[in-house]
């Protein structure tokens, strides 16, 4: 099992800065390689490049009150969730169609949440 992982392109998993300006404010983001080509591939499909999926990102994010110190980390998960998403059938492959134009509604019903381990309670 390892060996599917272990033999990935050591490339995908270094980390990169990237310095940009959200709303004014030049700010810097580290993330591994692999992250910054979903990014783009993600604004692509909108005719968007990283700086402005992230903008849109963050503000959509903070209007909708989530945690936006921990941002990098929320970048992070959204690509996964993407590739989730896709794998799934509910994001389609087809990278000319916009991620706008989805049925946001139909896209989560199909997320599967993992189920939490229920730990036993010592009596």
């Amino acid at each position: 099992m390892c060996r599917i992982f272990i033999n990935a392109d050591p490339d995908l998993y270094r980390s990169r800065s990237r310095s940009l300006r959200l709303h004014g404010v030049s700010t810097s983001l580290r993330l591994e390689n692999l992250f910054w080509q979903v990014l783009e591939e993600i604004g692509a499909r909108d005719g968007m490049n990283v700086t402005q999926l992230i903008t849109r990102l963050y503000d959509e994010l903070a209007e909708a009150g989530g945690d936006v110190a921990n941002f990098t980390s929320f970048l992070r998960v959204c690509c996964g969730r993407y590739l989730s998403l896709q794998a799934s059938g509910r994001i389609p492959a087809d990278l000319d169609i916009p991620i706008r134009s989805l049925d946001a509604d139909f896209v989560l019903a199909g997320e599967r949440r993992p189920k939490r381990r229920q730990t036993a309670v010592a009596a």
